[in-house]
């Protein structure tokens, strides 16, 4: 019999067939007061393939024990969930340094998007945001981008002005005692509290309340201001620090400095 009429069949690859993965989906905690608020957001991302709500929080416990247990790309967090949201967001980030938080204020105002910011905040969003605009806010944090509104980014951008501008300008001497001196001198070695208050011989919460004041003084708010503080006034270089090792006082000052806890 010829070959005419007959079917050509092709084998059967060996290969095995593939089809495209899926990406992982954004895991999103829902942290509100107000269930019908976590309900109505749980739904719209449940619209969304690429986000999932791993979990929801009606308190900040709950919302620090879900970002623990559940590995967590964003935590949604309403800021009235906590009387402190500032101090709430540093220990978040503690525990769960991987997430990124977007906060939710009932509207937004200079003073908490510049504090926020500072403390380690990725967005900021009003608790009138519309449903895609959220799912976009989400998406973009995740991502590794800062979410806010023209009014926060000109808020942000003011409040550097400000900095830049009090840290460059001249200003009267101010006088700082041995022990002050003495402290600055370690904060911009990288030390912490901690070590601080052993080198000195003291509390650690003794330390707190010298680097409040400090910070008082010099009109700084932080680590980091003091540290720029430093730089542009040749502060420790104006007088010898009494320390036991006295070439640790001209060490210069580090990034540990900057990025150290206060």
């Amino acid at each position: 019999m010829g070959t005419e009429g007959r079917k050509l069949v092709k084998p059967a690859s060996s290969e095995p067939h593939t089809t495209a993965e899926k990406p992982t989906p954004l895991r999103v905690i829902i942290a509100d007061t107000q269930s019908i608020y976590r309900v109505g957001i749980r739904k719209i991302f449940a619209l969304e393939d690429d986000v999932r709500v791993v979990a929801q929080a009606e308190s900040l416990g709950q919302t620090i024990a879900a970002a623990i247990k559940f590995p967590t790309d964003v935590i949604l967090l309403e800021a009235a969930i906590t009387p402190n949201p500032a101090e709430a967001i540093s220990e978040l980030l503690k525990r769960a340094p991987a997430s990124k938080i977007v906060v939710v204020l009932v509207e937004p105002d200079e003073e908490d998007t510049v504090d926020l910011l500072r403390r380690g905040v990725r967005g900021i969003v009003s608790r009138s945001i519309s449903p895609d605009l959220l799912v976009k806010c989400v998406r973009k944090v995740a991502q590794g981008e800062t979410w806010l509104d023209n009014k926060g980014v000109n808020w942000v951008l003011e409040a550097y002005r400000s900095q830049a501008a009090q840290l460059t300008s001249p200003r009267p001497k101010t006088k700082l005692s041995d022990k002050e001196l003495l402290i600055i001198s370690c904060v911009t070695q990288g030390m912490r509290n901690k070590e601080i208050a052993t080198e000195i011989g003291t509390t650690e919460q003794v330390i707190k309340n010298y680097l409040r004041k400090i910070y008082d003084k010099l009109g700084v708010s932080d680590r980091l201001e003091l540290a720029l503080y430093c730089i542009h006034h040749q502060l420790l270089q104006s007088k010898q620090i009494p320390i036991d090792e006295p070439e640790a006082a001209a060490m210069p000052l580090t990034s540990a400095a900057m990025a150290s806890p206060k």
